[in-house]
């Protein structure tokens, strides 16, 4: 009976130690990785210059404003500096450097660090916002480059290791798994994200996500934080998209994509019923730019699009990034949906305006909207001017989103257009948060409200922080 016993205690112990030795050969070492391509990922450090001259808002001298804000507007310091942190990683031996568009936005100086200590003044050869993708520059040679892999083959559940500068301490190491494919995010419509859970902070932006292979796959460029610090959602540009943005900007320093002039929305499965649809796949068109390629070709408001180029829209998402990767002047056969049936229209893709026109607009308006949400608790867009003439009205900021206990004690709902403050018209996005930024913390203020086809006042009152 105890040799029985003993014979089991050993059989049993054997089976463990053999659980334990297998998990221990199936979880990855990362340290060959890190030693190959960890020299080729640099520390990247930004200092911009703010010329803080005391200005007012743009309101005429007549109004009873304008005197308040020339008395009362606190003064500010002349100039002042403010340095930032990110992440980089060297693409050829001569010196070219991936990043985050982000971290070298409006930077006067950016210093690139690399592994050895050596430090190089970088040069930005281009930028381009709509994927958040920069290309920089430093003078010198024979540097260590990372190799670059196809994101197309990651599998999710596969494990991906991230090197960059959290909170500015260099070369540091993270892992995780790839969580999803092809992710969309609010107002990146150019970008099929890598989502991952690898532990991403502030400073890691625009470091290189690595597979097993110690081939980059990705740039990571955002988290989603309650926090400010990561929490398990963090997502990567696909290095594909960001070779094909660095080749442009390399060359003409630019980059040139297609449009046809349309406004989307997501297809639901309710939508999808009402138009007669079996499943909620396409993108659904919402209105259509006069004049632009769409309106030329037939395409109208409520609109399906099924097939773009002979490939399926699955989702509204899928479109914008399928039209931009379109040469401009191309002819592209689209198949969609209307009234019950499918029809067949050919159309003429046109060049969307130059990032060095649309960015600078889109940084202000960026930079805007965080003042608003801020200050106001809404985040805000500014009208087209098809929305403005369909109106009637002349500037205008359409509430995208309620995001503050003030407003929301106020009434202002999403959906809303902001006319006025006080009897200030609101003309542009620029004109009003300027406006906003001298008023006193605390005090209320009175907006011209469209809502539908009514206007009303609201008051709100802005932060006293």
């Amino acid at each position: 009976m105890l040799k029985k016993f003993t014979n089991l205690l050993i059989l049993a112990f054997w089976i463990s130690c053999s659980a334990s030795a297998a998990q221990t050969t199936e979880l990855p070492d990362f340290t060959d990785l890190v030693a190959k391509q960890g020299a080729a990922v640099v520390n990247i450090s930004t200092t911009q210059v703010l010329h803080n001259q005391q200005r007012l808002p743009n309101i005429p001298e007549g109004d009873p404003l304008y005197d308040f804000f020339r008395r009362f507007a606190p003064q500010m310091p002349r100039d002042q500096e403010t340095q930032s942190l990110g992440s980089g990683f060297i693409i050829s031996s001569d010196g070219y450097i991936m990043t985050n568009a982000h971290v070298v936005d409006h930077a006067d100086k950016i210093t690139v660090r690399l592994t050895d200590k050596r430090e190089f003044s970088a040069k930005v050869i281009g930028a381009d916002k709509r994927t958040d993708v920069a290309l920089l520059k430093i003078e010198a040679v024979g540097l260590p480059k990372v190799t670059v892999g196809d994101p197309s083959k990651l599998k999710v559940g596969e494990w991906v290791v991230a090197i960059g500068s959290p909170f500015g301490f260099e070369n540091s190491v993270t892992q995780g798994i790839v969580s999803a494919m092809g992710r969309s995010l609010p107002q990146d419509y150019f970008v099929p994200f890598i989502q991952t859970d690898v532990p991403i902070n502030p400073g890691n932006s625009g470091g290189p996500l690595f597979n097993m292979n110690e081939e980059v796959v990705g740039i990571n460029s955002q988290i989603y934080t309650r926090s400010g610090g990561s929490m398990g959602l963090s997502f990567a540009i696909p290095i594909d998209v960001a070779m094909q943005v660095s080749e442009q900007l390399r060359t003409t320093g630019k980059v040139t994509r297609g449009r046809i002039g349309v406004t989307i929305q997501e297809l639901t499965k309710g939508l999808a019923d009402s138009f007669g649809l079996s499943k909620p796949n396409g993108a659904l068109i919402s209105s259509v730019e006069k004049d632009a390629p769409a309106d030329k070709a037939g395409i109208e408001a409520s609109d399906v699009i099924l097939k773009f180029d002979g490939k399926p829209v699955n989702s509204s998402s899928d479109l914008p990034r399928m039209v931009a990767a379109m040469k401009p002047g191309t002819k592209v056969a689209v198949e969609l949906w209307r009234k019950g049936g499918l029809k067949q229209v050919t159309v003429q893709i046109a060049a969307m305006p130059e990032d060095s026109e649309t960015d600078h607009a889109a940084k202000n308006q960026d930079d805007s909207t965080g003042e608003l949400v801020s200050r106001l608790g809404i985040s805000v867009s500014e009208l087209s001017k098809q929305q403005q003439q369909e109106l009637q009205i002349n500037g205008g900021l359409l509430v995208q989103a309620v995001k503050g206990s003030a407003a929301r004690a106020a009434g202002l709902q999403q959906g809303d257009v902001l006319l006025a403050m006080g009897n200030v018209g609101i003309r542009s996005l620029a004109q009003f948060t300027e406006i906003i930024k001298h008023v006193p913390r605390g005090r209320n203020i009175a907006l011209l409200v469209r809502r539908e086809d009514a206007a009303l006042y609201v008051a709100i009152k802005l932060d006293e922080k």
